[in-house]
């Protein structure tokens, strides 16, 4: 029997390169049932019984980590279960950690997760590198086999790489429609050794025979079509998602095969993807038969050339990767995510200066405020000030040795974290001083200043320092007026 093609994506973790999700076990919970967790179980062992024996799923898919525990307890060895850790920005000392790893543990009934990745909602909130530290920390215990990452940037993913978190994989959107992780993503993946998982492949059902022809929606009924349709519109509207259907059900006639499949084709022959991910709905109904012609044929150079040249007159989708989680345009089912982002903790605390009360700051809590009489940033009437900033963590720990552009994000997040306490973004920022070990390492520490203020233009001045305090590459001040 034809079976889906596998690959390693971390020692000892072989997988199919297609993998079940079970995010629709949400969607299927929503009006307050539950699916009978042995009914469901049953269906996800049809799908391994014709090789699609790799789950997905996250701690918020509704019960879809207990339905894998049911299904895991008679599953096939060669079966993998992957979960997602999605922690609320905030404290991340071991005891949380290991908490939400054991309460998957316990809901998947087994020893060890096969891929742990994590997701984190704002980098202004800076612990996320903590909680990674104590995650491969588990790793190295026994309790994860391997880690990944879901909706982290390209700047992000470098950070995580670079301090020495052992990661395997980035979960991210990838598709005809949402081309992101084409460029920069796949660039750093492919020289560290990074696999990407691609979900949204065929952007909701829309890459689809189904939509051929047809006129554009009024309405949409469930999550995952809203949120592809978002993308539709940004990249130029229905007539461009017309043209591209058009183009792709002629190479699909070549083949003999669907619309869907050459799209998810596409995406399965970029050169970073381990697997794409394929949603399913437990008990009512499967594509398993038409995702296996997948195996049956590749694009080949003509067809890759007619694709580029339909997307041609398309507008890319703005930003990196996740970033539809993070900032405007906030291309998800449910829109504009700023009140979410806005009630998340902040990591650093305004307090008034003792008989001053023009004046507020923060700090960090670092030995060396105390000792030299500095604080972290003050805020003037509409000014805030930051002092100079290294990529230091916790207490005192170095971030991304020996990386400038890593280094450099870091910093940058730690500022836009004090401008946050104080009631600014980085958008009001009017001036930064760059200081260098090492002037030679401009660009890479640029581009990442560049790709933060790319909007902004603030006044900027880089210097080449003798030497930096420390062994630090780079260190960052900031100025910003809030209007």
């Amino acid at each position: 029997m034809n079976t889906p093609d596998r690959t390693t994506l971390a020692p000892g973790l072989e997988i199919s390169r297609i993998v079940t999700g079970l995010w629709q076990v949400a969607d299927q919970e929503r009006d307050g049932r539950t699916l009978d967790p042995a009914a469901a179980a049953k269906s996800m062992a049809e799908y391994a019984a014709a090789g699609f024996d790799t789950f997905d799923m996250a701690d918020h898919y509704g019960s879809a980590e207990v339905i894998t525990g049911h299904y895991l307890k008679g599953a096939p060895k060669s079966s993998r279960a992957f979960t997602k850790w999605c922690p609320t920005p905030g404290p991340m000392t071991p005891e949380i950690v290991r908490a939400g790893v054991e309460r998957s543990l316990k809901r998947m009934q087994t020893d060890a997760i096969d891929l742990l990745q994590f997701h984190w909602w704002t980098f202004n909130h800076l612990n996320y590198l903590e909680a990674l530290e104590e995650l491969a920390a588990l790793k190295r215990a026994g309790k994860i086999r391997a880690l990944g990452l879901t909706n982290f940037d390209t700047d992000h993913l470098r950070v995580a790489v670079k301090h020495g978190v052992p990661i395997a994989s980035n979960q991210v959107s990838f598709s005809l429609l949402d081309r992101r992780a084409a460029g920069e993503m796949t660039a750093f993946c492919l020289e560290n050794g990074v696999r990407l998982l691609a979900y949204g492949t065929l952007g909701g059902g829309f890459l689809a025979d189904a939509w051929l022809g047809k006129p554009e929606p009024t309405s949409i009924p469930d999550w995952s079509k809203s949120k592809y349709k978002r993308f539709i519109d940004v990249i130029g509207g229905w007539p461009v998602l017309q043209k591209l259907l058009q183009m792709l059900s002629t190479i699909a006639e070549k083949y003999g095969v669907s619309i869907s499949n050459v799209a998810t084709r596409w995406v399965l022959q970029q050169p970073a993807v381990a697997a794409i991910i394929v949603g399913a709905r437990l008990g009512e109904r499967e594509h398993r038969a038409d995702n296996l012609r997948l195996f049956s044929f590749a694009l080949d150079a003509d067809d890759l050339k007619r694709i580029d040249e339909t997307l041609a007159g398309a507008a890319p989708i703005p930003g990196d990767c996740g970033d539809e989680y993070r900032k405007p345009p906030f291309l998800t089912a449910s829109g504009d995510l700023s009140h979410h982002l806005s009630s998340v903790p902040k990591i650093y605390t305004a307090t008034p200066v003792p008989g001053r009360p023009d004046r507020m700051r923060v700090s960090s809590g670092s030995k060396w405020e105390a000792i030299a009489g500095h604080c972290r940033a003050v805020r003037v009437g509409k000014r805030i000030l930051v002092s100079g900033t290294t990529a230091t963590a916790g207490a005192g720990k170095m971030v991304c040795p020996g990386d400038v552009a890593g280094q450099t994000v870091f910093i940058l997040d730690k500022i836009a974290a004090s401008l946050a306490a104080l009631g600014g973004t980085l958008d009001d920022v009017v001036r930064t001083r760059v200081f260098m070990a090492d002037a030679d390492q401009w660009e890479p520490a640029s581009r990442v200043h560049g790709r933060y203020f790319h909007n902004i233009w603030p006044a900027n001045t880089l210097f080449e320092i003798g030497r930096l305090v420390g062994d630090y590459l780079v260190e960052i001040e900031a100025e910003a007026i809030v209007d």
